[in-house]
């Protein structure tokens, strides 16, 4: 991903905070590379969980799409734990309509300073993936 996905992923958790912030990472379908962060209002308004905004994500799917991209995953952040997917996390990835494909971005808040790591989740694995910054 671009620097600047990262640095607005990371104004997302900490204007969100002490709540969840959220969003969705765009690109190629089915693609590692992050084109585009969108920004989604977290519904549940919550410092526990996130739940992304049905009205914005129809929205981005839509703009994605007449982009000829794809929603390729999500970022949304912890507020008082480590950047590792929670069971809440690994049960949403679980959901019929989540593809296989998808990239989780946890960025942590917990311990005062900023912490983001990606992962893959399918069939309750969890694997982390190395996150590559370009200019």
């Amino acid at each position: 991903m671009q620097r600047r996905h990262w640095l607005e992923m990371l104004g997302v958790a900490w204007d969100a905070y002490p709540l969840e912030g959220c969003g969705l990472l765009i690109g190629e379908s089915g693609g590692d590379v992050v084109e585009r962060f969108v920004p989604i209002r977290n519904e549940a308004e919550s410092s526990r969980i996130y739940r992304l905004d049905g009205q914005q994500y129809a929205k981005a799917a839509l703009r994605a799409d007449a982009d000829g991209l794809d929603i390729i995953g999500v970022m949304h952040s912890h507020t008082h734990t480590a950047a590792y997917p929670s069971p809440t996390d690994v049960a949403e990835a679980s959901k019929p309509l989540i593809p296989p494909t998808w990239h989780w971005v946890i960025v942590s808040l917990g311990w005062g300073y900023p912490e983001l790591h990606s992962y893959r989740i399918l069939d309750n694995g969890i694997a982390e993936e190395q996150v590559g910054l370009a200019q």
